[in-house]
């Protein structure tokens, strides 16, 4: 399933950590890994919410 127009295209680590009750150092390592897409906006790391849906639905990261 995919998100509303008005839900959220990105979360920050901690709100991806809520929204997937998934750890920090979960998430660092499926991004390691490549299997979570991460994006660098100035200082802040993003993970948008497609590469959520996918890491969740067990499909690979694009």
């Amino acid at each position: 399933m995919r998100p509303e127009s008005t839900a959220k295209l990105a979360y920050s680590v901690p709100e991806a950590c809520a929204a997937t009750s998934l750890g920090r150092t979960s998430i660092y390592a499926h991004i390691s890994a490549g299997r979570l897409r991460a994006v660098r906006v100035g200082g802040r790391t993003v993970i948008p919410a497609d590469s959520l849906y996918a890491l969740l639905q067990g499909e690979p990261a694009e």
